[in-house]
């Protein structure tokens, strides 16, 4: 076909020319008029929504725009011509939802039906395990639970709680680290929802008295995400707790994990070593394994054989050796370290030292040619030498192979998008020294608004707060004589910053504000004297 000088090719849709596709970023008007011309099941198939007419044209949001075939069928559907339009995942994915979702409270308000809470409430024991297994079948149920964990993956939780109490069901996303509540579904419904949840994790829905774990395994706009699921008897009920492991969520990233450029290029020269030990330390939850796993991403090599040991295994790392512990078939972390070392590996990490026979392993392996990675729970990096000698390490041994110490803290980031600067509360700015108050011009520190992005809450991700400890000649030596912790301290590089201020100096920044750092850090302000 020829075309007139100066006309761009065209593709036509039952017999109307179709313009060829347009990029849109922001996020649109969603006409429901528009929309209601194709199911929300053929929008999900052909990944795109119609969102708004212009005229006698059907404009379509794609992913992939310069996909005909996608549009040629919509066009079919809605009967009308269409003009396909670009946009980010982000934006689709927010069209899907507004045009076809629905909602967990809109949802469990139809299943409510007339049931007397009271009278279910007070005969949960005696539903019988084959009438728990019928409800959970159930479609509407089975649409329930599964919005219930969708929407806490759209938000951004880490972990979706099922809590029961005496009247009342609860649901509540751990986002950024909070708990937030959401619109709870009846009472009446509890049984039948930790049923389904149960039997999507493998686990036996008939014991409702003991402890159990499972595991769950979802694709969600096209990428794999596991789910870790615990269950524990209460008063009124079992508690559900599902760990979202998101794995394309969270960048492995030292940067992006906020780690700043002095201790990236620490860590960077720690990771390279030949052999040694290198920890990490923070309580539960202090993203102590996410840090190793960021540092194992940047140390990949396929010409190095790296093996982990985990309790359990939370994202698959390509290219890595990944052992989960099974204590049931007598696989600890001990006895998996001492077969780890047969295997002749150049690296490996420990998900966790928690007593004097793995601390021996982990030493001896590092003195014999291999590079360590693992975790301890201690309030700052210093306390990791007296941790690891009540565990029984000798001093001159410890002294030989630790090369680094890690300790670290997760604070809340400030939504970028309301991110405003005020003057610091007085209250506030009389726990700051003046070297502290110093890092903040004019007294003035960041704080967020609130604003959609954020859903309010003036955050948006989490930043990390770091402090690394370099065992240098002066640290070795004080190791080896048995130095106590306020003699470590002494001795620690003068480039030593502690998570305190490594902290402060991001909220300096407008990272976070000075109220998460002093909370999060509030157990490791001072170090020991």
């Amino acid at each position: 076909m020829s075309l007139e000088p100066g006309l761009e090719p065209q593709t036509f849709v039952n017999g109307e020319a179709k313009r060829a596709p347009e990029p849109l970023s922001d996020r649109p008007e969603l006409d429901r008029d528009a929309c209601g011309q194709i199911t929300g099941d053929a929008a999900v198939r052909l990944r795109c929504v119609p969102y708004a007419l212009q005229g006698s044209t059907l404009l379509v949001a794609m992913l992939d725009a310069d996909d005909l075939a996608i549009g040629d069928e919509v066009s079919v559907l809605a009967g009308a011509p269409v003009r396909r339009v670009a946009v980010t995942a982000e934006v689709l994915a927010e069209l899907m939802h507004r045009a076809y979702g629905t909602t967990v409270a809109q949802m469990a308000s139809k299943l409510a039906g007339a049931e007397d809470d009271d009278d279910l409430v007070s005969n949960l024991e005696a539903i019988d395990a084959g009438d728990l297994a019928k409800m959970a079948e159930q479609p509407s149920l089975i649409n329930l639970v599964n919005l219930t964990i969708l929407q806490g993956i759209r938000s951004r939780a880490s972990d979706v709680h099922v809590e029961p109490f005496e009247k009342e069901l609860r649901i509540k996303y751990r986002i950024d680290g909070v708990l937030v509540t959401q619109d709870s579904p009846p009472k009446h419904l509890q049984p039948a929802i930790t049923s389904r949840i149960k039997i999507m994790a493998g686990m036996n829905i008939a014991e409702r008295y003991a402890p159990q774990d499972g595991h769950i395994t979802l694709r969600y706009e096209g990428r794999k995400i596991d789910i870790r699921v615990s269950t524990v008897p209460t008063l009124y009920g079992e508690s559900v707790v599902m760990r979202v492991l998101d794995k394309e969520a969270i960048t492995l990233d030292l940067k992006t994990l906020g780690m700043r450029e002095v201790d990236r290029d620490q860590m960077s020269r720690l990771i390279s070593l030949p052999h040694g030990m290198v920890l990490v330390t923070g309580p539960t939850g202090s993203g102590k394994t996410t840090t190793l796993y960021a540092a194992l991403t940047k140390l990949y090599d396929p010409a190095k054989k790296i093996i982990t040991i985990e309790d359990p295994v939370e994202y698959e790392l390509n290219g890595v050796n990944q052992i989960p512990v099974n204590p049931k078939r007598g696989l600890s972390f001990a006895s998996g370290l001492r077969h780890i070392l047969r295997q002749d590996p150049d690296v490996i990490m420990v998900g966790e030292v928690r007593d004097g026979e793995t601390a021996e392993i982990a030493v001896r392996a590092a003195l014999t040619g291999h590079l360590v990675f693992s975790t301890l729970h201690t309030n700052n990096a210093v306390s990791a030498v007296g941790r690891l000698l009540v565990m029984g390490i000798e001093p001159f041994l410890m002294a030989s192979v630790l090369e680094g110490v890690l300790a670290q803290r997760l604070g809340r980031r400030i939504c970028r998008h309301c991110r405003y600067e005020q003057p610091i509360d007085e209250a506030v700015l009389h726990r700051l020294s003046a070297d502290e108050r110093a890092l903040f011009a004019g007294n003035m520190s960041s704080h967020g608004r609130g604003c959609e992005k954020c859903r309010d809450s003036s955050f948006h991700g989490r930043v990390g707060f770091f402090e690394l400890l370099t065992i240098n000649g002066p640290l070795r030596e004080a190791i080896t004589q048995g130095a106590g912790i306020g003699e470590l301290t002494r001795l620690a590089s003068q480039t030593h910053v502690s998570m305190r201020r490594d902290g402060l100096i991001k909220a300096g920044q407008g990272e976070t504000t000075i109220e998460q750092v002093l909370r999060a850090t509030q157990d490791a302000e001072e170090m020991p004297a």
